[in-house]
């Protein structure tokens, strides 16, 4: 048998948020492995399946720094203004509203619109030329850890020697569970919708946000497609029975459920792309660490998709977890130590419980039918709207801004080297 390949860290989960990381950590000059259960699929770019991700401010400059961004294979629709209003299906939305421009906080967009397809495929081209980067898909990994570190044995037969291993393998992670860390989980009992839609007219990269009885409607801008010059995404909650239903309608009959959501700003709209669905809950790991563990994205929380900020929370682990694991490295310091590893979980643990009750709160709020509630909080977003500062800080919580404590630069992680 061959000698164990060593590492400092190895990332178990290839997905975005584990394939960032591992690409960040090598463009900081740290020695990495990321083991995946699946094949990454071709570098080609694969047909239009409805799929996209809001990526915030900070999570772009994230993925310059990981060199991820710059292999879009297209360019990224930026959002440029949102529209957040209160209605009912069928019905004219409030004429109490608020409206979010970029030009509000600075000249950077609110976020941009990148397709899952897209990104995977900048990843998949990113991850096999980053030095000191050592890919394993598929296989899956047995995980001892002790004090010393860890040993990972592959199903390959290949073994691989690290000081940290990342938990990044999403809501059912096998680290988190081996490790024995408790999860607590609210089941909210209603699916969430994805899609994509072709509309008549402009989105003039405007977004809407519709805050609707059993959840909100998101209608995000994306690039066009051949044949379809004006398309959007749309997010869409709903309760379980009524989602079921409505998927399993032909085009037409799906078309004009969303239409009676949208409003009639973008015109005619037309279903493109698969549709997706998945139970919406949300989790929260007790800790996100454990010996020679850290756990990252959705193996760590998991929110209310009702701020659209679930990847840009994983995405800010990464940026706490790449920053300490670099500095730890470059200072010739164990990255998988007790100490730094109580840094990384008192550095996110706060954000994402913040993010957690917020976006429970809201939820719980947008979603109250009583007349009085429905006409407070029309009232309290048109207020909202009338105060600028207030509004600057919301957009840039959106954005990211605040919420990673400094840990990116210029694009760069601070004190990485170039990737």
């Amino acid at each position: 048998m061959t000698s164990p390949i060593e590492v400092e860290a190895c990332i178990l989960g290839a997905g975005p948020v584990g394939a960032t990381l591992a690409a960040l950590l090598a463009a900081g000059g740290v020695r990495a492995a990321v083991v995946d259960a699946t094949p990454l699929p071709p570098m080609e770019l694969p047909e239009f399946d409805g799929r996209a991700y809001a990526i915030a401010l900070t999570s772009k400059r994230l993925l310059e720094a990981a060199g991820v961004w710059e292999r879009l294979p297209e360019e990224p629709c930026p959002i440029l203004g949102i529209r957040v209003a209160d209605g009912r299906p069928g019905e004219r939305a409030s004429s109490l509203c608020l409206h979010f421009d970029h030009h509000e906080v600075g000249e950077e967009p609110f976020g941009w619109m990148v397709e899952a397809r897209a990104l995977r495929v900048a990843l998949n081209a990113r991850l096999p030329l980053a030095s000191g980067l050592s890919v394993f898909a598929p296989a899956t990994a047995t995980v001892e850890r002790g004090p010393e570190g860890a040993l990972l044995r592959l199903s390959t037969g290949q073994e691989i020697r690290a000081r940290l291993v990342v938990g990044a393998e999403g809501r059912n992670s096998p680290s988190r569970r081996a490790a024995g860390i408790a999860a607590a989980r609210l089941d909210y009992h209603c699916m969430g919708i994805v899609g994509a839609v072709a509309h008549e007219r402009p989105h003039r990269n405007q977004a809407l946000e519709q805050f609707l009885p059993h959840g909100p409607f998101a209608q995000l801008p994306m690039r066009g497609l051949p044949g379809h010059p004006h398309v959007s995404a749309i997010v869409w909650t709903e309760r379980t029975a009524i989602a079921r239903r409505c998927l399993a309608l032909d085009d037409a009959a799906y078309g004009r459920q969303i239409a009676a959501r949208l409003g009639g700003h973008l015109g005619a709209v037309t279903p493109i792309g698969r549709r997706w669905s998945y139970p919406i809950s949300a989790l929260h790991a007790a800790r996100y660490v454990d010996e020679r563990l850290a756990l990252v994205g959705d193996a760590a929380h998991g929110i209310h998709p009702i701020a659209g900020q679930g990847l840009n929370l994983g995405f800010r682990d990464v940026a706490a977890l790449a920053e300490l694991v670099v500095e730890a490295v470059n200072a010739g310091e164990d990255p998988g130590s007790p100490a730094l590893l109580a840094r990384y979980q008192a550095a996110r643990r706060p954000d994402s419980l913040v993010m957690l009750g917020a976006t429970h709160a809201l939820e719980r709020l947008f979603t109250a039918r009583l007349a009085p509630v429905r006409l407070a909080r029309r009232l309290g977003i048109a207020a909202v709207d009338r105060m600028p500062a207030l509004k600057r800080f919301f957009a840039s919580r959106a954005m990211g801004i605040g919420a990673t404590g400094g840990l990116l630069a210029g694009g760069r992680l601070a004190g990485s080297a170039s990737g």
